[in-house]
């Protein structure tokens, strides 16, 4: 089995590839697919997943920052 990947998109969410289960801070295992975005602006409705909130309030990683901040 390949291992699970992460991406920072430029200005936007996390790109998970790879990925066989995502568990929940109450370890309840949320649905996924074969590739996951994950938000990383903070502004998501849809947390830990994003809903392309990033693009309406204009978040700008920090340059070489994969957290943005």
């Amino acid at each position: 089995m390949a291992e699970a990947t992460v991406e920072a998109t430029p200005n936007g969410p996390y790109l998970v590839t790879g990925l066989t289960e995502l568990p929940d801070a109450d370890g309840k295992v949320l649905p996924t697919k074969s590739k996951v975005w994950l938000c990383r602006c903070g502004a998501s409705t849809m947390k830990p997943f994003c809903d392309g909130t990033h693009t309406k309030i204009g978040f700008q990683a920090v340059a070489g920052s994969a957290d943005g901040g």
